[in-house]
């Protein structure tokens, strides 16, 4: 029997009804204080906010394909925070970003911001930002040339675009935070990713393999964050698999599968919330936010919608404030304004040998899987591509892997009942990883040392990947290269010889840790960081791990942490990875792998001993965490900014042929048409760049519903993954452009009346910028 049902039973044997009556109030207003207060173990507050960036003639980062330009918006990109504070004590903010990786420069400039706006609230101490690496984001944000050659240098619009939403995403978790707790869940997913460096994986000794199942990670980890007055209000979670569904000749920007994944996992909260049902996950096809939830399906007969819809002609381009489209997005339009936005992240984690085209390496060619060892065919690696569940629809597969770890992350959401509890800490240090001396034990007995070395790039490095494969003679496990390339290289960087004894075997193809001109070529300083929310610890890594590199690495913290003989941590304690996350250094391959030379290894920067670098430097970290050590703060990275160079040109000027606005249209639909779902709705328009306005948290495109006779409201926009914005000039220097929208009628769109518009922003000769929207004709979807 509990305190309360104890003095109930006093209560009805009392006499003095009135007094016990007040005694009972009395103490039961205090045990239940002591209740909430020690299930509000902290404040949580979660933020997100839009970094699309420039949707028209960048770069996409990820490939290094120079030919991949952005032209158009599959889904948009989002910034995601969560902020977890102790109440009168210390706090950690991390911030999840829909971009290839994070960016010393980027994460810098962030820094500088929040110490303007907080003093030292959020610091390089216990900020971590952290990329899902799609490779379908706008580049030119890094602040190191080897990683903006092929988007010709900087481009302050990605740069720009990244720096501010990541700090709105933080001001609005700051803003939100309020008493809450969190819940922690961990289960396997099987089929979202596979090994695509299996010999280099083989060579692991065989006695670590066999203590695992699996040649990757299969195991999500899920936070669930719970409002103590609006219950759920969150969740993020981490899972490996590379952002490589869309390919390396796709131009919508894109969030690939982890954004895909949580645009799902918003809009399946949404949904849930406004419908107060059930919600049958295996019927689940796709979930984009549902106007239907709040709009009936029109129940008139279909020749009346026809003849309304002939009501509503197209209207051509006309004048409008930058503002219409921030005001007709859908999700703005139809949130619950009385409560917190619902925040879900898919983060990364040791993703770097893990690729999300599950059906294996094929020769495009002849059909034929490829080379077992150097995923070749017939000695070629252009010929060799990963594919996808949807092959060969990119999108499909794109879809796939994102609802897979969607529907994942809801199962783990749904059950999530292990609470986090214990204190919030962290530690940070930089580290010199290109001369780092590292203790590593000997073969038998003993210890030795060794070094790390400057940065450097391997031959096997220029082969690419099956997600996303090189070009030339190059291929993976070249542990030899060739006399032709090593003139070239010789051409930019000779390295010396103690610099090639140090890399061995990797054959360096580009000696980038040594190459200083017109500025770094290669980060050298790196920062190391661990975030703990009671058992929960983050490893915040600035790069890929492999998957053995990551279990190595997971495993050697959690031995000095459960080892400490502190109450904190023991041995149920959730150690994940936070891959490419406060800057970038390619990738962390483990001792055996190096040796294979694949692609991963030979882009393991630092060469043979990078891994144990890591994993020495994290055991510091974690030592310090137990002892409450004060760690110092070690080299400071470069701000490179005033260095950049920037040779993407600006937009001159739009304009329309004669005779037309922009907004016109140029292909309408069919008068009087009708659709049904699943069919294709297509429209263009006069357009002008979408450089001109990024139209953050806005839209290019947005398909409306007719409610009623004469109100048209929001129903899909750009954000949505059923509708495509795609842009086009007809030459490369032309001034005229036009905008398509795509728009894939979905399974569950309402029957009603429905019609397109487009906004966007022409730029004049002299330099002023304009808005403009026009909408195409009616039609019924029956």
């Amino acid at each position: 029997m509990g305190v309360s049902d104890c003095l109930k039973v006093e209560f009805w044997r009392s006499t003095g009804g009135m007094i016990w009556l007040a005694l009972l109030v009395l103490l039961l207003s205090q045990v239940n204080g002591k209740g909430a207060a020690e299930a509000s173990n902290y404040l949580v507050g979660l933020g997100s906010y839009d970094i699309t960036g420039p949707a028209a003639d960048v770069n996409m980062m990820g490939y290094a394909n120079m030919e991949q330009i952005a032209s158009g918006i599959h889904f948009r990109l989002r910034a995601r925070t969560f902020i977890v504070a102790e109440p009168q004590g210390r706090r950690v903010a991390f911030v999840n970003l829909d971009a290839c990786m994070a960016s010393q420069l980027v994460t810098i400039k962030v820094l500088e911001r929040l110490k303007a706006r907080y003093g030292n609230l959020y610091t390089e101490q216990n900020v971590a930002i952290s990329g899902i690496h799609t490779h379908a984001g706008p580049g030119g944000y890094l602040q190191y040339v080897v990683y903006i050659v092929t988007s010709l240098g900087f481009v302050r619009q990605s740069f720009d675009a990244l720096v501010d939403g990541i700090e709105q995403s933080i001001i609005q978790a700051h803003e939100n935070l309020r008493p809450g707790s969190i819940f922690v869940n961990k289960g396997e997913l099987l089929d979202a990713g596979v090994n695509r460096s299996p010999s280099a994986y083989l060579n692991n000794p065989a006695g670590e393999r066999s203590k695992y199942k699996y040649d990757v990670d299969k195991e999500m980890t899920l936070l669930k964050f719970v409002d103590d007055e609006w219950g759920p209000v969150g969740s993020f979670n981490w899972f490996a698999t590379h952002g490589t569904s869309m390919s390396r000749t796709n131009s919508l920007i894109s969030g690939d599968n982890k954004g895909a994944a949580a645009r799902f996992m918003e809009d399946w909260f949404d949904q849930k919330s406004t419908e107060m049902s059930n919600f049958n996950i295996s019927k689940v096809r796709e979930l984009p936010r549902r106007v239907s939830n709040i709009i009936p399906t029109v129940h008139g007969k279909h020749h009346e919608l026809l003849e309304l819809a002939a009501s509503f002609q197209s209207s051509p381009g006309k004048p409008v404030t930058r503002l219409m489209s921030v005001a007709r997005r859908v999700r703005s339009a139809f949130r619950l304004a009385d409560r917190p936005r619902f925040v879900s992240a898919f983060c990364q984690t040791n993703c770097g040998d893990v690729s999300p085209n599950v059906l294996g390496a094929f020769c495009i060619d002849t059909g034929l899987p490829c080379d077992f060892n150097h995923s070749t065919c017939g000695g070629k690696n252009e010929l060799c591509y990963g594919r996808g569940p949807g092959y060969p629809d990119e999108f499909e597969s794109t879809r796939i892997i994102g609802e897979r770890q969607f529907k994942k992350a809801v199962e783990l959401f749904n059950k999530a009942t292990e609470q986090v509890k214990g204190k919030v800490d962290f530690r940070h240090t930089y580290v010199d990883f290109s001369n780092l001396e590292v203790t590593i034990p000997k073969e038998g007995a003993g210890i030795e040392t060794a070094k790390t070395c400057p940065a450097a790039m391997g031959f096997a490095f220029a082969a690419g990947t099956t997600d996303g494969p090189g070009a030339f003679d190059f291929q993976q496990g070249d542990d030899k290269g060739n006399v032709f390339w090593r003139l070239v290289r010789n051409l930019l960087k000779k390295p010396g010889s103690e610099q090639i004894k140090c890399q061995h075997p990797k054959p360096i193809l580009l000696d980038t840790g040594e190459m200083k001109e017109p500025y770094d070529w290669a980060p050298s300083i790196l920062p190391v960081q661990i975030l703990t929310i009671g058992q929960l610890v983050i490893l915040s890594v600035p790069g890929e791990f492999s998957t053995m590199a990551g279990r190595r690495l997971r495993d050697a913290v959690k031995m000095v942490l459960t080892s400490g003989g502190t109450k904190e941590f023991d041995s149920n304690i959730h150690v994940v990875i936070a891959g490419l996350t406060n800057t970038y250094s390619q990738y962390i391959t483990t001792f055996e792998e190096y040796q294979i030379q694949r692609y991963e290894g030979a882009s393991t920067l630092y060469g043979p001993y990078t891994l144990s670098a890591y994993i020495q430097q994290f055991k510091t970290l974690a030592a310090a965490l137990i002892t409450g050590q004060t760690l110092q703060a070690g080299p400071q990275p470069p701000n490179l900014l005033g260095k950049q160079i920037g040779l993407l040109p600006p937009v001159v000027m739009d304009a329309t042929p004669l005779g037309s606005k922009f907004g016109d249209l140029i292909t309408d639909v069919p008068q009087s048409s009708a659709f049904k779902r699943g069919d294709l709705v297509t429209v263009s328009f006069w357009s002008a760049c979408p450089r001109n306005d990024l139209m953050t948290e806005g839209t290019f495109a947005l398909v409306e519903i007719l409610q009623g006779k004469d109100t048209w409201v929001p129903a899909y926009d750009d954000d949505d993954f059923c509708l495509r914005f795609i842009w086009s000039r007809p030459a490369k220097l032309s001034t005229r452009s036009k905008a398509t929208i795509e728009w894939r009628i979905p399974d569950l769109a309402a029957s009603g009346v429905y019609r397109i518009r487009h906004f966007g922003a022409a730029k004049a000769l002299l330099g002023s910028v304009k808005h403009f929207t026009g909408s195409s004709s009616a039609f019924v979807v029956a």
